[in-house]
């Protein structure tokens, strides 16, 4: 048995709390958990996506970490062209 935040573990099974509710999971010997497939989808985590483990008021969370393309659009309508010209050209200034 190993020790997991300062805790020693009684089981195998850790209950990974998900936006779906709790799901238990298996942990390896490598400490690797699988994502069961409906939350992998509901999700869009698929191969090579990038998800990061928190721990949160006592517990395991596991969240998808957007990727570039998930971010792309994001900041539609929040810039001004112009004003956005302007800041450049301030910049450009400032490096000369």
């Amino acid at each position: 048995m190993g020790f997991f935040g300062g805790e020693r573990l009684s089981t195998t099974f850790v209950k990974l709390y998900l936006c779906l509710g709790m799901t238990e999971v298996v942990v390896t010997r490598k400490g690797q958990v699988t994502i069961p497939v409906e939350i992998r989808r509901k999700f869009g985590i698929e191969v090579s996506s990038k998800v990061e483990i928190v721990e949160q008021d006592g517990m395991i969370v596991i969240r998808k970490r957007p990727s570039i393309f998930d971010l792309a659009g994001s900041g539609a309508g929040k810039g001004n062209v112009t004003e956005l010209k302007r800041m450049l050209d301030q910049m450009r200034d400032e490096d000369a």
